[in-house]
């Protein structure tokens, strides 16, 4: 029997065995301690970057340095003037270029009255035909000229007009596609375009059925008309359009009144080219002898003012004698200013990454993203509102100014807060065009004109009333980083998104709208049904689990394909990796995506490691679920 040890020797091995196990834990819990820290001060995404500057400072240059930096500095801001210029230009060509494409097709769909009668059917018409001319004053003189000939109501001309401030939005959203190379400006670029789709859109969920169930839009404009003894005032001023119709008009003019002229029911109009032939002409209105078809009766003529376009000067763009078709002509010239955008926001991003390094960088993001001094802060993001709205009215076009700004959420000048109400800004300047213009019809139609102008403008002051006041009620901004964080992560999902939600959704709208009331109510409330569900529940996971039934406090009893992006970005990545399968593109990082990584890799999670900088090495983090409808 072997001998029992004594109380003195138990007592000294257990106080060994807890000093070895307290020497040998302590590593790991510092380690855990450690990553854990290091977890906690991960970088926001969506804080400003700072842009350094790594070059001389300005006070260790001798003059020669000075003079020198002062001169490139000079040519960099012309050379940024002039790319501005050829970018603005480049947006007038291609809405002209859609226009030369789809303009007619346009006119061709407004002139459907049953479908029109449908508010929902108006709204998505006024989207498509917004896309198809990519320009809202367009598509709204159109709806002008077709009320003020008696061929559409206002009231039945109000969702129309919304359509057409959703149809406006999409420009700036193809603009933050030129950022996809950088994963952190592409995911800042594209939230700072989608936060003014996202504002339009929950605009019309709200005030579209309140409209159709009261009208209020339709009344208050027709209170403010019958008002005011508003009289004809003078035309629209140019602005910007006197510095770029020289370039725009050497290249290509339109006559907008073909497309206003179809949609009103002129036959002749239909036979006309878009492309403008004669810039100058002169109507003469004599009394001629016209004989009448089909008399029975003598006398079988009678007297008529008759009115002669008389030409007297052509035109001096490249194709005004050209033998191409309208659709051919729109397609060069849609090539041809795809071309030119992208070259400009390309050169306009690295300019300005070369011109805002810092204290110039300082002193810019401070002025436009600090707040006033509390109790005054709230005054910030109305007075940016302001200059939104008066930026807008300089250019003449939301578009123009709102896809001016993208690149400059994408490199971190202006934040995602700012960009907000300066987007807000816009919509609002964009309507004080309208109406100036409206102003200027005559006098028959100046009051229906007016109407539909001021329609335009009281529904995006409702919108800002309903989802920018109330600090609470800024779900567009949540919604836009939640879009451009799954855009990050899937570069993919943002043409998905532009194809789903500006083509695909009005046209099946559309062709549901031509099936009846019934088909459209069938299939649209299901859906509309399901989505608030999974919203709701969405929210409920977040907020109090405890209170939903046990299977649905997790998405996970859904398959993988219904509550994740990863098998579909599987099947993109295998599509993509078939088409360049011959190049060596695929094996390429692109810089700054730094993210991007192996198509295998474990799950993230705190693991202890002895060497704490490979803890999270080779993992990816667990999907999110239903990331798009989760706020």
């Amino acid at each position: 029997m072997a001998p029992r040890p004594n109380s003195l020797e138990q007592h000294t091995d257990a106080l060994n065995g807890q000093k070895h196990k307290s020497v040998y834990m302590a590593p790991a819990v510092s380690t855990v301690a450690l990553i854990q820290a290091d977890l906690d001060r991960e970088e926001d995404p969506w804080d400003l970057p700072e842009l350094q500057d790594t070059g001389v400072k300005w006070r260790d240059l001798d003059s020669k340095g000075k003079g020198k930096r002062v001169c490139i500095s000079v040519l960099k801001l012309v050379a940024l003037l002039g790319l501005l210029y050829l970018f603005v230009c480049s947006l007038d060509i291609l809405s002209q270029g859609f226009q030369l494409v789809g303009g007619k097709a346009a006119g061709d769909i407004f002139q459907d009255n049953e479908v029109l009668s449908n508010p929902l059917a108006g709204l998505v018409i006024g989207v498509l035909v917004t896309l198809l001319v990519q320009s809202s004053s367009t598509s709204s003189s159109i709806v002008v000229s077709m009320v003020s000939s008696g061929l559409l109501q206002v009231s039945t001309a109000v969702p129309i007009i919304m359509g057409t401030n959703i149809g406006t939005s999409v420009t700036n959203t193809v603009v933050a596609m030129t950022q996809a190379g950088d994963r952190s400006k592409f995911r800042r670029a594209f939230a700072g375009a989608t936060v003014h789709d996202f504002f339009n859109w929950l605009s019309v969920l709200v005030l579209l059925p309140l409209e159709a169930a009261t009208g209020y839009l339709y009344r208050l404009t027709e209170l403010i008309v019958r008002s005011f003894n508003i009289e004809s005032g003078d035309n629209a001023p140019a602005l910007l359009n006197v510095i770029t119709d020289p370039l725009t008009h050497s290249i290509i003019e339109l006559d907008e009144s073909v497309i206003s002229g179809i949609a009103t029911g002129d036959p002749e109009a239909k036979n006309k080219s878009l492309i403008k032939t004669w810039c100058s002409t002169m109507k003469n209105t004599t009394l001629q002898n016209v004989t009448i078809v089909n008399c029975t009766s003598a006398p079988c003529w009678e007297w008529k003012n008759v009115t002669e376009i008389i030409n007297i000067q052509k035109c001096h763009h490249i194709f005004v004698d050209t033998n191409l078709a309208d659709l051919a002509v729109g397609l060069i010239l849609l090539a041809m200013s795809l071309v030119v955008l992208c070259g400009c926001l390309i050169f306009i991003v690295k300019l300005l990454n070369s011109m805002l390094k810092g204290q110039v960088a300082s002193v810019i993001k401070k002025i436009i993203n600090t707040d006033f001094p509390f109790p005054f802060s709230w005054v910030t993001g109305y007075l940016a509102i302001m200059v939104g709205a008066g930026m807008t009215f300089i250019v003449q076009s939301s578009s123009v100014f709102t896809s001016a700004i993208t690149p400059l959420v994408g490199i971190g000048v202006i934040s995602i807060e700012r960009a907000y109400p300066l987007s807000l800004g816009s919509n609002i300047g964009t309507t004080t065009t309208a109406i100036l213009a409206a102003m200027a019809s005559p006098g028959e139609t100046l009051t229906n004109s007016l109407q539909i102008a001021l329609v335009h403008l009281f529904f995006n002051v409702s919108g800002i009333l309903l989802w920018y006041v109330l600090p609470f009620m800024r779900v567009p901004i949540v919604l836009a980083k939640a879009l451009g964080n799954v855009t990050a992560s899937y570069r993919w999902f943002a043409i998905f998104y532009i194809l789903f939600c500006f083509f695909f959704i009005p046209l099946l709208v559309f062709g549901l709208s031509l099936a009846g009331l019934p088909a459209l109510l069938g299939v649209l409330l299901p859906v509309a049904l399901l989505l608030l569900f999974i919203i709701v529940v969405n929210f409920m996971q977040s907020r109090w689990p405890h209170r939903l039934p046990h299977c649905l406090r997790t998405w996970e009893f859904l398959p993988l394909w219904a509550r994740s992006l990863e098998p579909y970005d599987r099947m993109v990545t295998a599509c993509a990796g078939r088409c360049c399968c011959c190049c060596k593109c695929c094996q390429v990082i692109v810089p700054g995506d730094e993210e991007a990584g192996p198509a295998e890799k474990k799950p993230c999670g705190v693991e202890m490691h002895d060497e704490p900088a490979i803890s999270n090495e080779n993992c990816t983090s667990t999907p999110v679920i239903l990331k798009v409808t989760a706020l």
